[in-house]
This record gives C-alpha cells, structure tokens and sequence, in this order.
C-alpha cells in the first residue's frame, strides 16, 4: 500500500508486522495544543463543580463501553502496535480496569477535620489543580494513557494528552468512547504530535498545572528542562533495566515461566519487562537448559493471527539496533547466543520488523546488555555465587524501576525487598501491576507515581480553612 507522504500536517500509522498503512492522523502543533488550553480553561470550572462521584460515574459508563467494545479496540491496538490480539486485549482490559479503579474510589476524596479549641475549627479540601497534560508512549498506549486519565479526571481536572504519533488511533477511540459517555470534549483532548511541538508545548506552558510523562530517559531530562520555572507538578516514569534474580531454591519451573512471561511480553518492549537475569550457580545449569527450551517454542509473527504468542517490534529501526546490539555482543565477547539472536528468514515476515527471541549468556556484567535499557526480545542470563553478589549486580544500573526475587526464603525475600534499588519489587512473580497499588521509579527511572490513591493525590491541591467563631 503507497504511503502518505504529500501532505505535511498528516502521518501515517504502521503496522509493523506488515509495513503496511493502518491509518492517517494529523499532527498537532504548538498552536493546537495552545488552543486546546484556551478551551480547557473555559470548560475547568463546570467540570471542577461536580461531585467527585458524578465524574466517577461518568469514568465506570466508559469502561463498561471498552469491555463491550474490546474485540474491535484490540484489533486496532494491534494493527498499530503490533503486539499479538490476546495481549491488545489484556490492555484493553486494563484500561477499562483502571477507569473502574478509579470511579470505585471516586467518593473518597475529601480532607480532614481538626478542632482546634484556641482558634476554632480547621479542616482541608482537595481541590483540583486545573488543566493537566500527558505524554504517553507507544508500548502501552491504553493502559498507559488511562492511568493518566483516571485519577486527573476523577480529581476535577482538564486533561490534555499528547499519545504517540507511531500509536496514536486507539487511543483516539479511547476519547471518543469517554466523551460519550459524559467528558466534554474540552475537559479531555487528545492532541497526536511530535515531542518537538506538541510535548514540549506542554513541557514549556505555564498553564499546565500536572505533566505526567512515560517515556526515555533522554526525553524525559528534556521535559523536565524546559518545565523548570513553570511552577508544574512532573511525574516521571523513565523506563528500567528491569533485574531478576532466581535463588538456589526457587521453584524453577515458576520462575522459568515467569522470565519468559515477563521478558517476552509486548516483544520485550516494556518498561517493567525482566531485562537481566542472575541466577545462583548451582542451580544455572539446570535454570538455563529449561530457559533455553521455552524460548526456543517462540515464534514471531503477525499479531492477528491467532497463535502467534510474539509481535514484531515498534519499526525497522528498533529491529536494527537489537541485530546490531546482538552482532556487536557476539563479536567482541566471549558470549554464547543459546537460542534466537538474528531477523527471521521466513518469507510471510519479511515486510515487518521481527526479531527472534533470544537467549544469551557469557556477556560481561558491565556490557551493555546488563547496564542499559534493551527495549526488545533479548535475554541476557549471568551466573553469580550467592545473594549478595546478586543484589550488587541488580543495583549495579542507573535504573530503578522494578525488579523481582525468586526464592521460597523469608530470608531471602526480606533481604531482597530492604535491598534492591527500585520503586517495586515483586517476589515469586514479574511485571503485573494491579490499578491500586502505586507504580514509578528511582534513580534515572523518574520520579512520582503512577496508580492508586498516590496518583489521585498528585491531581489534587489542598486548601486549608479555619474557622473561628
């Protein structure tokens, strides 16, 4: 199918298991998004005046209307992502769990009271803080996008979210489904563009009072450069080299599964996704011979076709630089490729950006593969002696996003959870994140959270009133 490429306000959306369109889009400007703020600022105050629990009400009508329309909203998701049909519907069916989340708690946002004999009575009130933005990536675009909308919108906010320009259509639909169901479309828009225009338009307004951005760590350092002076509250996810750590007495099996789960997901384009593993020695040999075989069953393909368990990665770009990472790794170390390690030769994957799943071992710990984030289907496994050497080496990366241990010790998983540097660490399971619970990062990942009550809190102000009679 010829591209689009004569008119200079539109782009195309790809599929990258076929290089095929799946959509055009316009890009939206600085103007846009200025113009989007005006709007907002007249639509702030009607919002911000209902009760927390209409907007609520309005947030559960939506999600009920993504579950009825999950089959189609998942064959968009993967038309445009590429991720297989049973992991767009996960999504999807996160995203709807998370706007539920949100209404279901959509009652408890009040302040506290506080007699005070020498002066009266005191208490607070939460209070919106106005019109917010969003910066969402390509990976998860959904679920990223309700936890962003979620909370700002429960909390009276105006919200305007800049998706991806490579995944931009589902969550387009996404709006539309919301504004359905009762948010006017000023409270909530969604502005497909450039980080160059569109983000930083929002990064640099003095109006937006919330920036919650997911994306690099380069971009992210961006971001928070041109917002400093503007008074904005940021969060921060920047990503994360995810580590996991399996003890001599794990149950391997488990833990087999949930390297593969959590590595292989999304074709290894997760922020959360395990990106290094360590495994104690007495247990390696066996550790990576029932790894390597689960790998090995893996076979790329197209994600509309019903058995395939692994997309193709974002564009050819990407594709690129894990055949180049690989390459590079296999020339200059002493390192064993144990399965996977190059593009498919298969004919029906030729026009898409496949990578096979690969499984490698005998890399340094301080090469590349350990110390930055591989955004793709790679798995690099080191041997290491006890539980010390591991959380050392797990602690090593700017990163600290998550991590998990695997062990059946209290002992060991106490030690692991005081120890490892990370915003979450899972014990005996990786990567799921439930709507309640509070996810974000440390170190080079960012800072804020993301889910939950925290979430809520960073949407709101609090203003504090004393009466005396």
């Amino acid at each position: 199918m010829p591209l689009n490429k004569t008119e200079p306000d539109r782009t195309d959306v790809i599929n990258p298991a076929t290089g095929e369109r799946t959509g055009t889009i316009k890009i939206s400007r600085e103007e846009d998004v200025k113009s989007a703020i005006d709007r907002a600022e007249d639509a702030f105050s009607d919002w911000a005046s209902k009760i927390p629990r209409e907007r609520g009400k309005i947030l559960f009508l939506a999600a009920q209307e993504i579950r009825k329309k999950q089959n189609e909203l998942s064959e968009l998701l993967t038309a445009e992502q590429g991720k297989p049909l049973f992991e767009a519907k996960n999504e999807i069916q996160g995203c709807a769990a998370v706007l539920e989340y949100y209404s279901s708690i959509s009652g408890t946002v009040r302040g506290d009271f506080m007699p005070k004999s020498d002066y009266g009575y005191s208490f607070t009130v939460k209070k919106p803080l106005g019109i917010c933005g969003a910066i969402i990536p390509w990976n998860m675009p959904v679920l990223i996008m309700a936890w962003k909308t979620g909370p700002a919108l429960v909390a009276g906010n105006c919200l305007i979210v800049k998706p991806s320009s490579k995944t931009p259509l589902t969550s387009l639909r996404i709006a539309s489904i919301l504004h359905s169901c009762g948010i006017p479309e000023d409270v909530l828009s969604v502005l497909p563009g450039s980080g160059i225009e569109a983000g930083s338009a929002l990064a640099k307004s003095r109006k937006i009072a919330a920036l919650s951005f997911t994306g690099s760590v380069d971009t992210g350092n961006i971001v928070e450069k041109l917002s400093c002076g503007t008074g904005k509250r940021l969060t921060l996810e920047l990503g994360g080299s995810d580590p996991m750590i399996v003890c001599s007495d794990a149950d391997i099996d488990s833990a087999v599964a949930g390297a593969v789960a959590g590595r292989f997901y999304n074709c290894g384009q997760t922020c959360t996704a395990v990106k290094r593993l360590y495994v104690m020695e007495d247990i390696a040999e066996e550790f990576q011979r029932k790894l390597k075989e689960k790998i090995s069953q893996i076979r790329p393909g197209n994600g509309m076709m019903r058995e395939t368990k692994m997309g193709p990665l974002i564009d050819i770009d990407a594709r690129d630089r894990i055949s180049d990472l690989i390459t590079g790794t296999r020339d200059n170390y002493d390192a064993e490729i144990l399965t996977g390690g190059k593009i498919p030769d298969s004919p029906d994957l030729s026009n898409g950006s496949f990578f096979e799943p690969t499984l490698i071992t005998g890399a340094p710990k301080d090469s590349r593969l350990f110390t930055e984030e591989i955004f793709g289907p790679v798995l690099p496994v080191a041997v290491v002696k006890n539980m010390d050497e591991a959380i050392a080496e797990a602690n090593r990366t700017e990163f600290g996003l998550g991590a998990s241990v695997w062990t059946k010790s209290l002992k060991n998983s106490f030690e692991a959870t005081e120890m490892l540097d990370a915003g979450i660490v899972w014990v005996n399971r990786h990567l799921k994140i439930p709507p309640e619970v509070p996810f974000g990062g440390e170190k080079e990942s960012g800072f804020g959270r993301e889910n939950g009550l925290s979430a809520l809190e960073r949407y709101m102000k609090e203003k504090t009133v004393i009466i005396t009679p």
